[in-house]
C-alpha cells in the first residue's frame, strides 16, 4: 500500500494510446508524427525568418528558400543518423559493441538528442562549406526553430509513458505505465517547457527585439545555453537510465554529464561571436 499522503498527490496519468492512426496493418505512432510536425513547423518557421531580411547582417538574408528547402534533407539525415547513432554511444554502449547492427533497430526505440545535434552540427558545417553559407549563420537559424522539434518531442514522449521522472509526492505526480506503483514527476513535461516554449519565446524576443542573428553565432550559443540549463535542472527530477543510474558514485546523470560541456561550448560561442563583432567593426580579418 502506498502512503496516504502520496495517494492522495498523484493525479491520474492520461493513458494515450502511443499509436495515433491505424491504417489497416500500418500503424502510425505519435512519436513520428512528433518528429514530422517539428521538422515542418520549424521549416516553415525558418522561411519566415529568412524573409525578414533586417534581422540579418547587413540586411542580406544567409541563404536563399529554395537552399533552405533543399537542407531539409540534410537535417533529417543529421537528425535520424546522429540521435540513433548518440544513443548507442552514450546510452547502451556495451550493446552497441557487442551487437553493431542494433543501431538499425529503430523500432525499438533509443534516440539522444545530444547525438542528434553533434549530426545537426557535422550536416550544416557541409552543406554551407558546399554552398558557400555562412556556417554560424546556418546555425543561428537552425537553432531559433529547434525548440518546436523539442516541444513536440518531449510531449510524445509523455504520451509514450517514457523517460518519466523520479518519485515525488508533488499534487502533480503521476504513476506512469511501467514504472511502478509510486508516483513520479511528469518529468517530459517540465522539458517540453523549457527546453520547448521558454526556449523558443526567449530566442524569438532575442531575434526580433535584440537582433541577435545580426551578430552570427550568438542565437546559435544562446540556444546551447539554455538547452544545457533547461536539461540539466530537469535531470533532478528526472529518473536516470536504469542501466546507467548514477554516474561517477553521485547524483550526476548521463543527461547532465553531456550538457555541462555543452553550456561551457555555449559560453564560449557567445563570447567568440563577440569577438568576431568587434574586429568586423575595426576593420580586422579574424
Amino acid at each position: 500500500m502506498l502512503p496516504d499522503h502520496i495517494m492522495l498527490a498523484s493525479m491520474p496519468y492520461p493513458a494515450i494510446d502511443p499509436v495515433a492512426l491505424r491504417l489497416g496493418p500500418l500503424q502510425v505512432h505519435w512519436y513520428g508524427l512528433a518528429y514530422v510536425a517539428g521538422i515542418l513547423l520549424g521549416w516553415l518557421y525558418a522561411r519566415w525568418l529568412l524573409k525578414k531580411e533586417r534581422l540579418w547582417p547587413a540586411g542580406k538574408q544567409p541563404m536563399t528558400l529554395a537552399r533552405l528547402d533543399d537542407f531539409i534533407t540534410w537535417s533529417v539525415l543529421g537528425i535520424v543518423v546522429g540521435g540513433r547513432l548518440g544513443y548507442m554511444f552514450f546510452y547502451v554502449p556495451d550493446a552497441f559493441l557487442s551487437n553493431p547492427l542494433m543501431v538499425f533497430k529503430v523500432w525499438d526505440g533509443g534516440m539522444s538528442f545530444h547525438g542528434g545535434l553533434i549530426g545537426m552540427i557535422t550536416v550544416m558545417i557541409l552543406f554551407s562549406r558546399k554552398h558557400a553559407i555562412n556556417t554560424w549563420s546556418l546555425l543561428d537559424l537552425m537553432a531559433t526553430v529547434t525548440p518546436i522539434g523539442l516541444f513536440f518531442g518531449r510531449i510524445a514522449n509523455f504520451i509514450n509513458g517514457e523517460l518519466w521522472g523520479r518519485v515525488s509526492d508533488v499534487p502533480w505526480a503521476m504513476v506512469f505505465p511501467g514504472a511502478g506503483a509510486l508516483p513520479r514527476h511528469p518529468s517530459q513535461l517540465y522539458e517540453a517547457g523549457l527546453e520547448g516554449l521558454v526556449t523558443l519565446i526567449i530566442l524569438f524576443i532575442a531575434t526580433q527585439f535584440f537582433h541577435t542573428l545580426k551578430r552570427p553565432g550568438l542565437t546559435g550559443s544562446i540556444f546551447i545555453c539554455l538547452y544545457a540549463l533547461s536539461r540539466i535542472f530537469v535531470e533532478f527530477f528526472r529518473e536516470p537510465d536504469p542501466q546507467l543510474g548514477y554516474l561517477f558514485g553521485g547524483w550526476l546523470t548521463m543527461g547532465m554529464v553531456l550538457s555541462l560541456p555543452m553550456l561551457l561550448i555555449g559560453l564560449w560561442g557567445i563570447w567568440y561571436s563577440g569577438r568576431m563583432a568587434r574586429r568586423k567593426d575595426t576593420g580586422k580579418t579574424s
